[in-house]
């Protein structure tokens, strides 16, 4: 079974898509599936086994992202798509109107992964234009993109709920992205403290993921702000960049918490994020509107306790309260629950356990099965229809 799909964004843009997109494709393997993959270049010089790149440029105001060219993205995805089986599309933009083309030439069942909800972020980078209109236009759009296609993959229940309200009537199939669990085992926690200055026995908290407004990781500095009363050797590291990093070190500043957070930056997922999941003592994560919440996952995996507020896709992970805690939605409440983890140890090890025990569940290898099932399901009903109208039309009138 051979799989073309088709992103506008991909490694080396850092973010949850490229995560999913890099996930799948290696666990799919397993599976039997071959994955083509066309995504933008972002000027890498490495040639990819399976990967064809689209030109494109900068975006204006976000120079991490690439807009392609629409006749070249038509083009690299029309002739990636000979001898394949079915088109995956990973996002809404020129990837997927180059792969609902593609497919409809070749009479291909198309897909899609809807990961980001646009109806709760569009108003952070539009901010000239009014709310209400962004919600409605970015409902209306993601129901006329997901009822073109023969079913859509969403990453929590959550989200499949959300696109029914939108009026998306085909069929949903929640399917999350997996974790290579043992990319997040046995990292070094001395070995990272001890790089960063940081004391063995200093209480640390972490967050993970894109600075962006959307990730709600002022919340988090809040909490910081409160915590500092009742345990200020408490310190928070912010691993990830994005657009709210100006503001978010203003907000620091303003909160008078700057001996209590420090930015690392983009961290190596291979060779430098395990080690600092390992030095961390819980995982803090406020985001209201996360389609999954890949890294509280990575965090449990690596056996690091997480503190998140239950939203959306989150929902879905926290729901059996396994090595994670629920605070009400109120920065106070989250530091208490960051100060009552840090305070006793021997809950913070059962949490740890209950953490890597439950991790398990979403192993990148159980969701690539998932996955290659639904498209041998799509592919066997585009078959058995082709072959129902070559019998209809050879019957004699």
């Amino acid at each position: 079974m051979r799989i073309l799909m088709v992103s506008d964004v991909y490694f080396p843009r850092i973010n949850g898509v490229s995560t999913s997109i890099e996930t799948f494709r290696r666990a799919l393997a397993a599976q039997g599936v071959e994955v083509r993959l066309v995504a933008p270049d972002y000027g890498q010089p490495e040639v990819e086994e399976g990967i064809i790149r689209v030109a494109g440029r900068p975006v204006p105001g976000d120079p991490e992202d690439r807009l392609v060219g629409w006749r070249s993205m038509h083009t690299a995805v029309r002739q990636a798509a000979i001898n394949c089986d079915l088109i995956h599309i990973q996002t809404p933009f020129v990837a997927h109107y180059a792969g609902l083309k593609a497919a409809r030439r070749f009479d291909l069942p198309v897909v899609a992964t809807y990961h980001t909800l646009f109806e709760e972020c569009l108003e952070h980078y539009v901010p000239f234009l009014p709310a209400g209109w962004l919600r409605a236009q970015a409902r209306s759009w993601s129901r006329r993109q997901c009822n073109v296609l023969d079913a859509v993959i969403v990453p929590s229940s959550a989200m499949e709920a959300r696109l029914a309200g939108y009026g998306v009537t085909q069929p949903m199939e929640v399917i999350p992205t997996g974790i290579p669990l043992r990319q997040f085992e046995g990292g070094d926690r001395a070995a990272f403290r001890s790089r960063l200055g940081i004391d063995a026995e200093r209480p640390l908290a972490l967050f993970v993921g894109r600075l962006s407004h959307e990730k709600n990781i002022g919340f988090l500095l809040e909490a910081m702000r409160h915590l500092r009363e009742n345990c200020p050797r408490a310190l928070l590291l912010i691993t990830g960049e994005g657009p709210a990093m100006p503001d978010l070190q203003r907000t620091v500043q303003d909160l008078g918490v700057s001996e209590q957070v420090r930015f690392l930056g983009y961290l190596d997922r291979e060779r430098d994020l395990p080690d600092c999941y390992a030095a961390a003592d819980v995982f803090a994560f406020a985001s209201p509107n996360e389609t999954q919440g890949l890294v509280l996952i990575e965090a449990m995996a690596a056996g690091l306790p997480v503190i998140a507020l239950s939203a959306m896709g989150t929902a879905d992970i926290l729901e059996p309260r396994q090595g994670a805690l629920v605070p009400a939605g109120a920065p106070e409440e989250f530091a208490a629950a960051m100060a009552r983890i840090f305070a006793n140890p021997q809950e913070r090890s059962r949490l740890a356990e209950n953490a890597r025990d439950y991790a398990k569940l979403w192993s990148d290898s159980a969701m690539a099965a998932r996955q290659a099932a639904l498209y041998r399901q799509l592919i066997q009903s585009r078959q058995e229809g082709k072959a129902w109208k070559a019998r209809t039309k050879a019957k004699p009138a």
